[in-house]
């Protein structure tokens, strides 16, 4: 069943959002806003950094869910895909009511019908390459609006940046399939491997997903993908193969073209990168490879919306020497995005980050370039395992993608409202594991355990000395430690 379009004009359109308080959500919030949509929304009564986001354009949101607050002036009404149509008071209102209803996915395809659209997807790095580009196009002066699925220093910490119409580009995501719904004249595409088993309980399923969304592109549409990562290659070459009238625009060290990785080096907070198609040095003071590789994705992105401005073809034949500077400036500048290799600050001789990274692919990959970017740090990781579906799937992946760390803490794993606890599989069994192989290699550790995150503060204050990192990773509430401990000896009592 099709879903109900968004009204072209959207300007005095009564519009309520159910989750208004979701990063996606608010961000959505902030482009209908900027559309002229009149908005009202409700959440959880707790307080997220989106509440001040949401204030700054006059949406204050109710605290909880009630029927009461779907008044029949209301034109449509938006949800977080988070939220059941029926289950929830205010969806099942609207239906009653006969108002028109969207999920996020499908409110966020709509928008995209109206924009020469580029849709940023993969497993790992859809965030970072989404903040990369966003950057880089608002640097080259492109009429371009962005959405990206964390908050970005770069725009202001929002998760958007609206500089105009004409080209929207936003991260879309696959679980669900909800990328299905977004309309792109053209795909950026990172990675494709094994995730989000309850969903996609193979290989050959998720990879499905992601060439379906390719066949989604229009004739002599582009697919820039990632030639270092094999689902992505794999995804093309299929979805090429069902559409030779797509254009492939490789990028990474296995690339052909302009966007080949030529090299990378770090050390000392900072990286830099050359590509084969451009004569000059690229820099990013954000660790690891991978993080270049989003740069190479950000660089073929921003310059394709270039070529596409000035009536071209070739994305490497749109920037002059200005533009080039101008794309290695942001660049440079690129502080990164919330909980995506966040640096909180350094307190008592230790730097504190945070990173959402929650797969043993791009937990694996950012330890490295932690290491590559701080060799003279000793670096202890605290991890939550997240989903036990997750966790069970790629249990040795998990055991082994920590090799990196020179101390850990670990903890049970976060649940996730849409599965229930496995018996078969805890942080528990995933301690032991790493534990053992920890042992055959040689390491001394130490390895922690907490079953509740902020139980480890207390044994940390007393492990945790001058010239360490201290890194939060996972997709679930361990952030909370390191904030905890970050303030902790800010305020110079470590507790020793």
């Amino acid at each position: 069943m099709s879903s109900p379009l968004l009204p072209e004009q959207l300007r005095g359109l009564k519009i309520h959002l159910v989750g208004a308080k979701g990063t996606g959500m608010a961000a959505l919030a902030e482009l209908l806003a900027a559309r002229g949509a009149c908005l009202s929304g409700s959440d959880v009564a707790e307080v997220f950094y989106t509440d001040a986001i949401l204030a700054s354009i006059g949406l204050k949101p109710y605290a909880g869910f009630e029927a009461a607050h779907i008044d029949p002036s209301i034109r449509l009404v938006v949800h977080s895909a988070a939220y059941r149509r029926d289950a929830n008071p205010e969806l099942l209102e609207a239906s009653r009511l006969g108002i028109p209803v969207l999920n996020y996915p499908e409110a966020l395809g709509e928008l995209s019908r109206r924009s020469d659209s580029s849709g940023i997807a993969g497993v790992h790095g859809k965030t970072t390459t989404t903040a990369l580009a966003g950057s880089v196009i608002a640097a080259l002066g492109l009429p371009a609006t962005i959405l990206a699925g964390s908050a970005v220093a770069s725009f202001g910490g929002r998760s958007t940046l609206i500089r105009g119409e004409r080209y929207f580009v936003a991260e879309t995501c696959e679980y669900r399939r909800h990328f299905l719904s977004f309309r792109p004249r053209r795909i950026l595409l990172t990675s494709v491997e094994p995730d989000h088993q309850d969903y996609y309980p193979t290989y050959a399923d998720i990879l499905a997903a992601f060439v379906e969304y390719a066949l989604l592109l229009p004739p002599g549409g582009e697919l820039i993908h990632c030639a270092d990562d094999p689902g992505a290659v794999e995804a093309a070459r299929a979805a090429s193969a069902a559409r030779p009238d797509l254009r492939l625009l490789p990028y990474g060290r296995g690339a052909e073209g302009p966007f080949r990785l030529l090299s990378y080096r770090a050390g000392e907070g900072r990286a830099g990168f050359r590509l084969a198609g451009f004569a000059r040095d690229f820099e990013l003071r954000v660790p690891g490879e991978h993080l270049a590789l989003d740069a190479c994705a950000a660089l073929a992105l921003a310059f394709s919306l270039l070529a596409a401005e000035r009536g071209l073809a070739d994305p490497a034949a749109a920037p002059g020497t200005a533009e080039l500077d101008a794309a290695a400036a942001a660049l440079a500048a690129f502080a990164g995005s919330k909980r995506r290799s966040e640096i909180l600050g350094e307190a008592g001789g230790i730097l504190f980050m945070d990173d959402y990274g929650h797969h043993p692919t791009a937990i694996r990959a950012t330890i490295a370039g932690i290491k590559a970017f701080w060799p003279g740090r000793r670096l202890v990781v605290d991890f939550m395992s997240h989903t036990s579906s997750r966790t069970k799937a790629l249990f040795a992946e998990f055991a082994s993608c920590l090799d990196g760390a020179d101390a850990l803490v670990l903890h049970k794993i976060y649940p996730s409202a849409r599965e229930l606890p496995d018996p078969e599989v805890s942080g528990r069994s995933l301690e032991r594991a790493v534990a053992e192989r920890w042992a055959s290699l040689g390491k001394a550790g130490p390895i922690l355990y907490s079953e509740e995150v902020l139980e480890a503060e207390g044994p940390l204050r007393s492990e945790l000395r001058p010239g360490d990192l201290f890194l939060t990773m996972g997709a679930g509430d361990n952030w909370r430690l390191g904030a905890a401990l970050y303030e902790t000896f800010k305020a110079g009592d470590s507790g020793r």
